[in-house]
């Protein structure tokens, strides 16, 4: 920013400097013109006494002075250094290698002209001192600008340099600037785009570690199926085996093979639910999931029972595929583990602004020393039904944790267990 001061005061000293140059040659000249005007007044009134003493006078290159014929051109009287014959009015002529300013005037009542001449390097000292200090003053003109440029330059640059060391440090902060609109608005890009890029970063790292565990969790759930289908299909492949135990390990290759199936699709829903953001909330009727959550589980289940008490609508931000599968996961629980006839959802909103849902069946319950172990992954209770995942409770603590609340078992007025599922009503 200095260099662009001192560049841009350079050019502007020079434009200024050439037409001050200009300006004070014609100014001098102009002067010598207007001086030799007024002496050649004065002598042509006493043209008479100054014809007597010119050829006299010595040649001290101090003045010349010639009066001529105009019509012939014939010198009628000189000083020792003659005048060539020019127009009226004032021009520049050479004599002798030296240039003369010469003003020449018309003798009133005679045809006679009278030239009077000065040394032209009288105006042009004069001129070449001016421009010599017109240059210093420009010279010091160029300095003071970079100077200045690299005072205010560094004052408006210096937050920039402090973001840019920021950044280079790795703790990059906004800097706060003052009346500098240009380092504010890259200070508050260079904000905004760290910010991308730490949420990027956020998750990209949750991926990856979903992913881990996925892979864990898959290592670890699906050893025990998948030895068992290899030991099955080995058996199949290597003896000779009746129809009906040939139909048996079908059976049990099915059972398994299914049970795989649902691990993995109760770990993808895991991870799905782990990735998801408040970004991808959006405004959702709690009834409407339950009610719709109760006729598919009586289409699946005949002969159960499922009763929704709620409030006329329940609205509230959230994932309403991440709450759909946190009440099919309740019913479906309380059904397959507890063996419920009946299940009763109820959904309100509380005085404090929480809403909460609660699932109550009127199965076996379950002891109070599982009902937290129970919501871990692949944790399942001592009277759970054999084939499950150990995943379904985890879905349903997953959600509640999604939702900015919680998940907990408590005794059902029905008799068996109550899931309850309470959380925030966030706008």
């Amino acid at each position: 920013m200095a260099a662009a001061a001192a560049l841009g005061a350079t050019i502007v000293v020079a434009l200024l400097g050439i037409f001050i140059s200009v300006a004070i040659s014609w100014n001098n000249m102009s002067q010598l013109d207007r001086r030799l005007d007024t002496a050649a007044q004065v002598l042509i009134a006493n043209a008479a006494e100054a014809a007597s003493f010119l050829p006299r006078f010595g040649d001290t290159n101090a003045f010349a002075i010639t009066i001529r014929n105009s019509n012939t051109g014939d010198v009628m009287v000189s000083t020792p250094t003659t005048m060539p014959v020019v127009g009226l009015g004032a021009e520049t002529a050479t004599v002798d290698g030296t240039d003369y300013r010469v003003s020449t005037t018309a003798i009133p009542n005679t045809p006679l002209w009278m030239s009077l001449a000065v040394p032209a390097s009288e105006a042009d000292d004069i001129t070449t001192d001016q421009r010599k200090w017109v240059m210093i003053a420009g010279l010091i003109a160029v300095a003071g600008a970079t100077g200045l440029g690299w005072l205010f330059g560094g004052r408006a640059v210096r937050p920039i340099v402090q973001l840019t060391h920021q950044i280079a440090d790795g703790t990059p902060q906004a800097v706060t600037v003052s009346g500098v609109r240009e380092a504010e608005e890259l200070a508050d890009a260079i904000d905004s785009m760290l910010d991308r890029i730490t949420d990027a970063q956020r998750q990209t790292e949750a991926a990856l570690d979903t992913a881990r565990d996925f892979a864990a969790a898959s290592a670890h759930e699906l050893r025990t199926p998948l030895t068992a289908m290899r030991t099955d299909i080995e058996v199949l492949s290597t003896l000779e085996l009746d129809s009906a135990e040939r139909a048996e390990i079908l059976i049990d290759l099915a059972r398994t093979q299914g049970r795989v199936e649902s691990t993995l699709a109760a770990l993808e829903r895991l991870a799905s639910g782990e990735l998801s953001s408040d970004k991808d909330h959006a405004p959702t009727d709690l009834v409407e999931i339950c009610d719709a959550a109760t006729r598919d589980a009586q289409r699946q289940h005949p002969n159960l029972t499922v009763q929704v008490d709620a409030d006329r609508a329940v609205v509230v931000s959230g994932l309403s595929v991440g709450l759909r599968l946190a009440v099919d996961n309740a019913i479906s629980n309380a059904v397959r583990h507890g063996r419920a006839g009946t299940v009763r959802l109820a959904v309100h909103r509380q005085p404090g602004g929480t809403v909460r849902l609660t699932v109550d069946d009127d199965g076996r319950g379950i002891p109070e020393a599982e009902r937290e172990v129970v919501f871990e992954r692949f944790q399942r209770g001592a009277g759970a039904a054999a084939g499950g995942s150990g995943l379904g409770l985890a879905l349903v603590d997953q959600q509640a944790q999604l939702h900015g609340g919680r998940a907990w078992f408590e005794e059902s007025d029905l008799g068996g267990a109550r899931l309850v599922f309470e959380f925030p009503s966030r706008p």
